[in-house]
């Protein structure tokens, strides 16, 4: 990895970390739901052979909806 590439790599880093500071209880937990239905759709397309951007994108908008429901059920 050239030292350009770790520059960028640990401003990326900073970033993520550092963007969701501000947010509320239900926009963490309707970001984290997508991340999680993001990993489980695609996962789930590889699996079965599905392309992979459609379980992506089906994956990120369940985890969503999932996060918006566990936030308001709490």
């Amino acid at each position: 990895m050239t030292k350009h590439s770790r520059i960028v790599l640990v401003l990326l880093t900073i970033a993520a970390l550092t963007g969701c500071a501000g947010m509320t209880t239900t926009q963490q937990r309707v970001l984290s739901g997508g991340a999680i239905g993001t990993a489980a759709g695609v996962g789930t397309a590889a699996v079965v052979g599905a392309p992979l951007a459609a379980g992506a994108v089906v994956g990120a908008a369940a985890g969503a909806v999932g996060g918006y429901i566990v936030d308001e059920l709490r």
